[in-house]
C-alpha cells in the first residue's frame, strides 16, 4: 500500500494552510512544511500542531525552488504537489483514502493530475478545466526549480475526474493577476533570469540535462516570436480543451494562461537585451 507525503512550500499563509489541512484529514501519511524565508508569523506552529516537520529556507520569492529540498525531506515516494491555497474535495479525499489502501500503481504512472477550478475572488467559474499534476511519485519523475515548470513524468500522468480547490483570497487568473500583481512580475523575472543561464544552475530533482526542454529553448532563440505566436494560437487550444472538457470557452478565461506567458517571453527578451548591452 502505498504512503503519500503532503509537502507545502509556503510564505505566510498560515490560515490558508490550516483549511488545508482541515479539509485534508486522512488524505496523508505524513506533513512536511517549507517557508520561503524566514517564519516571521508562527506557521511553525500550525504544522507541529497537526504531527508535521517544518523548514525555514532562504527567500526565493517563489515555491518552486524550494520542492526539490522538500520532496528530499519525505520519507514516502508519493508526494502530494499541493500550494497553501488549496484544499481537496471530498471526492478527492474519497480519492486519497481509497489509493493509501490499494496495491502500488504500475511502474509506468508517474503521478495523477486532477481539475483545479478558476476562481475569480467569490466563486469558481469553470467546474471541470483545467487540469494540474496533483500528486507524483518523485522517483518517476524529473524536475527544475521554476516557476511555470510542471514535473515531468518518466512514464505517464492519469487524469482524475476529481477536484482540487484552488480559493486564494483574490482571484487565481485575470488581467490584474497577470500584469498588475506584484508576486506575478516577479515570477515573469524570475523565470527571465533563470533562462539566461541552464536548467541545472537551479535547484534540481532527478534532472542532470543542462539543456532546456523545447518549451523553453524556444523561447530562449525568439523570444518575441515565440510569445506572440503562443498568444495568438495558444487561446484556440484552451478552446478546443475547454469543449472537451463540457465547459464554455470564455474568452477571459481562454487568454489567462498564454497572456502570462506572453508577458515571461517580453521580460526574457528585455533580461537578455540587457545582459548584452552590460558586456
Amino acid at each position: 500500500m502505498p504512503k503519500v507525503t503532503l509537502a507545502v512550500c509556503i510564505y505566510r499563509e498560515g490560515d490558508l494552510l490550516a483549511r488545508q489541512l482541515d479539509h485534508a484529514e486522512g488524505c496523508y501519511d505524513e506533513l512536511v512544511v517549507v517557508h520561503d524565508g524566514p517564519d516571521d508569523t508562527n506557521v511553525r506552529a500550525i504544522v507541529e500542531a497537526h504531527g508535521g516537520r517544518f523548514y525555514e529556507r532562504p527567500r526565493a520569492y517563489q515555491q518552486e525552488p524550494h520542492w526539490p529540498f522538500a520532496w528530499g525531506q519525505a520519507r514516502n515516494d508519493w508526494v502530494l504537489r499541493w500550494d497553501a491555497d488549496e484544499f481537496p474535495s471530498p471526492e478527492l479525499c474519497a480519492w486519497l483514502i481509497a489509493f493509501r489502501a490499494a496495491d502500488e500503481p504500475p511502474a509506468e504512472v508517474s503521478g495523477y493530475t486532477a481539475i483545479i477550478p478558476l476562481w475569480d475572488g467569490r466563486r469558481e467559474r469553470t467546474r471541470r478545466w483545467p487540469h494540474r499534476v496533483v500528486l507524483v511519485n518523485r522517483q518517476r519523475v524529473r524536475y527544475f526549480g521554476m516557476a511555470d515548470q510542471a514535473p515531468i513524468a518518466d512514464g505517464r500522468f492519469e487524469p482524475l475526474d476529481v477536484v482540487l480547490h484552488h480559493q486564494p483570497d483574490r482571484p487565481s487568473y485575470g488581467i490584474w493577476y497577470t500584469l498588475k500583481r506584484p508576486t506575478s512580475r516577479r515570477w515573469h523575472a524570475e523565470i527571465a533570469r533563470a533562462l539566461l543561464g541552464k536548467p541545472t544552475d537551479l535547484a534540481c530533482w532527478r534532472w542532470d540535462d543542462p539543456v532546456w526542454p523545447a518549451k523553453w529553448e524556444a523561447v530562449r532563440r525568439a523570444p518575441l516570436r515565440t510569445g506572440l505566436r503562443r498568444l495568438l494560437l495558444s487561446p484556440i487550444g484552451n478552446a478546443r480543451s475547454m469543449i472537451r472538457a463540457g465547459e464554455f470557452p470564455n474568452p477571459e478565461l481562454l487568454t489567462f494562461f498564454p497572456l502570462q506567458h506572453w508577458m515571461t517571453c517580453w521580460q526574457f527578451h528585455r533580461a537578455r537585451k540587457a545582459a548584452r548591452d552590460a558586456r
